[in-house]
């Protein structure tokens, strides 16, 4: 019989030891770590001089000012009334409702007139009677008289006709439009009523345009706790339709002081930001981040974000913001 030889433990030891002495496998090399960027190094553009007269860049000084102060609202498009004391339509109201009861109030206007041409004629047939001596001074009296309550109720009909307003077919085609702002009680007493508004679309790209101020029936809402103010734009282009939401911007007594600097240097990320570029050195913009209290007259004034005397730049930030992210431009 052949017997196997069993390994022992000391046997395997030396087999690992001689497994060990030969040539090891190769090990992955570890990746060196990636160099990051300070933050503030991204916000930092280099430019040659020839880029820089490429772009056009134009760069102004921030300094300290003062613009008037304003309220940014919104309001709705109405129908300017027939007279001064007619009430704008509401655009809320029904209009099939509004349009029945324009036609009722058409029919008893017609009807009034009707009456009244029927109790004229009756009344001047009294009169040459009785100067004929066929008639009687009581019969001209109530003539008189049905002439006289007929026309009361003509001017009755064409007053309640006029707080309809104009017909629902010419709404949008009358070269004046009126505005309906509702304006809160607590700055009821800050707003220049006297003085003129402006009025653009919804889309902030939108041109804005002088809004006079005008007389209207006062109204007001217990809901919402606002008085309501009325302005009167041009609409002969018809670039405004009735019902349409606006922004308003309504003059406020007093002034602001702070930074200025002009809208066009102003960028906005998708988010919704608004970022400057200033200029840090010959051929370098850093962009920073800035807080538009209000605007006026194509001037921005600052709550935060620059300090007196940086320079910006205002011809030519939307091109170092495409140069920065890669868009075209």
């Amino acid at each position: 019989m052949r017997f196997i030889p069993i390994p022992t433990a000391a046997s395997l030891l030396l087999a690992t030891a001689a497994c060990s002495s030969g040539a090891s496998p190769p090990v992955a090399a570890k990746p060196a770590a990636a160099l990051v960027a300070h933050e503030a190094n991204l916000l930092t553009l280099n430019l040659s001089a020839e880029t820089q007269q490429r772009l056009a860049l134009v760069t102004t000084t921030v300094h300290s000012g003062s613009l008037a102060r304003v309220r940014h609202t919104s309001g709705e498009v109405v129908a300017a009334p027939l007279g001064a004391a007619g009430i704008p339509i509401d655009a809320g109201r029904n209009l099939a409702t509004l349009g029945s009861q324009q036609a009722t109030a058409d029919g008893e206007v017609a009807r009034a007139q009707a009456v009244t041409a029927l109790a004229r004629i009756a009344a001047g047939r009294t009169e040459a009677l009785l100067g004929d001596g066929a008639g009687s001074a009581r019969a001209r009296d109530e003539a008189a008289a049905a002439l006289a309550a007929a026309q009361a109720a003509k001017q009755a009909a064409l007053a309640q006709r006029a707080l309809l307003g104009p017909a629902i077919g010419a709404i949008n085609s009358r070269s004046t439009i009126w505005i309906r702002v509702p304006i809160f009680a607590t700055d009821a007493a800050r707003i220049l009523r006297e003085q003129t508004a402006e009025v653009r679309a919804l889309d902030a790209s939108s041109p804005t345009r002088l809004a006079r101020p005008v007389a209207a029936t006062p109204s007001a809402s217990f809901v919402t706790g606002t008085v309501d103010a009325y302005y009167a734009v041009d609409n002969r282009d018809q670039a405004y339709q009735f019902g349409q939401r606006v922004a308003v911007q309504l003059p406020l007594a007093g002034f602001d002081s702070g930074l200025l600097l002009p809208v066009s240097a102003i960028v906005r990320d998708i988010d919704g930001g608004e970022w400057v570029y200033r200029v840090i050195a010959p051929g370098q913009y850093r962009r920073a981040r800035i807080e538009v209290a209000h605007r006026d007259a194509g001037q921005a004034l600052l709550s935060r974000g620059l300090t007196d005397g940086d320079e910006v730049v205002s011809t030519g930030a939307a091109e170092l913001f495409g140069s920065e992210f890669g868009a075209g431009h």
